[in-house]
C-alpha cells in the first residue's frame, strides 16, 4: 500500500490577478487538483488611491475565503497566501492582512521583492540544483522579480518597478497603441532592466500570465515553449495592428489581460537584449508552485530559511 501524496495549497495577490493552484505532491513534482483566478486589479487600484480601501478589499477578502474553502475541500495540508506587489505598497496592508486572516483563518505573508523571487526560482527548479547559470523573472503588472542562480552558488534576488500593468498605464493612449507609444515603453523599459542583476545566464526563464500568454501571439515553429526575438517582434506586430479584444478573441486570451500584453511584450524584448540571448523560455512554474513546495518542505517555518532553500535541496 503506497502513502497517499500530500496536497498543498497557495494564492498569489498579484497586482493584475488573484491565482490559487491546489495540487497533489508527488517527490518535487506537483499535480494540479484546481488553477484559477479572478482578475482583480488590484495594482491599478493601489496606483490611483494608495490603498486598497473597503470597496475592493471586500471582494478581495470573498474570493480569498472562496479559495480558502475550495483548497480544504480538496484536503490541503497546508494553504499559502503571498501577498506580492499591491499589498506591498497598500496603505492599509496591516488592516488587509487582519481582514484576510480573520475570515479565512489563513495567514497572509506580504513577501519582499527577494522573497518573491525566491519562491519563484523554486518553483522553476521545482527544489533542484541548477547545472548552468539561470536566471527567472517574474513579470507582473506593477513589479518584475529577478532571480539568479549558478551551480553550486547561493542565488541572488531583486525587484524592479517595471510591469505590463505599469508600462501601459503610463504610455497606451489609444487601442492599439502607436508606434510612439511603443517607443516610449521600450526607453522606460530599457533603462529600468538596466539596474537589474549583473549575470550572463546561459538559461532566462520568464514566467507569469504575461509571457505564457505571448506565447499563444508568438508562436513561430520553435519546439518548446521558447520565445524567441523573430516571435517577440511579430507579437508586438500583432498587438499593433489590431485592438486588443480583436486579439483577445483570436489567441483566446482573457480579454483584461489582452491591453497589458504589448508592454509585457515590450518588457521580454528588453531582457533579452540586456542578457545578450535570442531565446526566452517560459516556464508555467512559478511563485505558487514554490510555495507550495517549500511550505511541504519546511513548514510554517519557510520563510526563515528561503534563501538557502531557494538554491535547491536536492541534487
Amino acid at each position: 500500500m503506497t502513502d497517499r501524496p500530500s496536497i498543498g495549497a497557495a494564492v498569489d495577490l498579484g497586482s493584475n490577478s488573484v491565482h490559487l493552484l491546489v495540487a497533489s505532491i508527488h517527490g518535487h513534482q506537483l499535480r494540479p487538483l484546481a488553477d484559477e483566478s479572478v482578475f482583480l486589479g488590484l495594482g491599478t487600484t493601489v496606483d490611483s488611491k494608495a490603498h486598497l480601501g473597503p470597496a475592493a478589499r471586500a471582494p478581495l477578502v470573498g474570493e480569498l475565503q472562496r479559495y480558502a474553502d475550495r483548497a480544504r475541500a480538496l484536503d490541503a495540508a497546508r494553504i499559502t497566501f503571498l501577498g506580492t506587489e499591491p499589498i506591498r505598497r497598500a496603505g492599509d496592508a496591516v488592516r488587509i492582512v487582519t481582514e484576510v486572516e480573520d475570515a479565512t483563518g489563513v495567514p497572509l505573508d506580504v513577501l519582499s521583492h527577494e522573497e518573491e523571487a525566491y519562491l519563484t526560482l523554486i518553483g522553476v527548479t521545482g527544489g533542484q540544483q541548477v547545472n548552468a547559470e539561470t536566471l527567472v523573472v517574474d513579470i507582473g503588472g506593477g513589479s518584475s522579480e529577478f532571480c539568479a542562480v549558478a551551480p553550486g552558488g547561493l542565488p541572488r534576488a531583486a525587484g524592479l518597478q517595471l510591469g505590463s500593468g505599469r508600462l501601459t498605464a503610463r504610455f497606451a493612449t489609444s487601442d492599439p497603441a502607436d508606434a510612439s507609444a511603443v517607443a516610449a515603453m521600450r526607453a522606460a523599459a530599457d533603462a529600468t532592466v538596466i539596474g537589474s542583476l549583473d549575470v550572463r545566464p546561459v538559461d532566462l526563464v520568464a514566467v507569469g500570465g504575461t509571457a505564457s500568454n505571448l506565447l499563444k501571439i508568438a508562436v513561430d515553429g520553435v519546439d518548446g515553449p521558447v520565445l524567441t526575438q523573430s516571435g517577440v517582434d511579430r507579437a508586438i506586430a500583432t498587438l499593433l495592428s489590431m485592438p486588443s479584444a480583436a486579439v483577445s478573441e483570436r489567441y483566446f486570451i482573457n480579454p483584461k489581460r489582452g491591453p497589458l500584453l504589448l508592454a509585457g511584450a515590450v518588457i521580454v524584448d528588453a531582457l533579452m537584449r540586456r542578457y545578450g540571448v535570442d531565446a526566452v523560455r517560459v516556464s508555467e512554474a512559478g511563485i505558487r508552485e514554490g510555495a507550495i513546495l517549500i511550505a511541504d518542505h519546511a513548514g510554517r517555518v519557510w520563510r526563515d530559511h528561503l534563501p538557502m532553500l531557494a538554491a535547491g535541496w536536492r541534487e
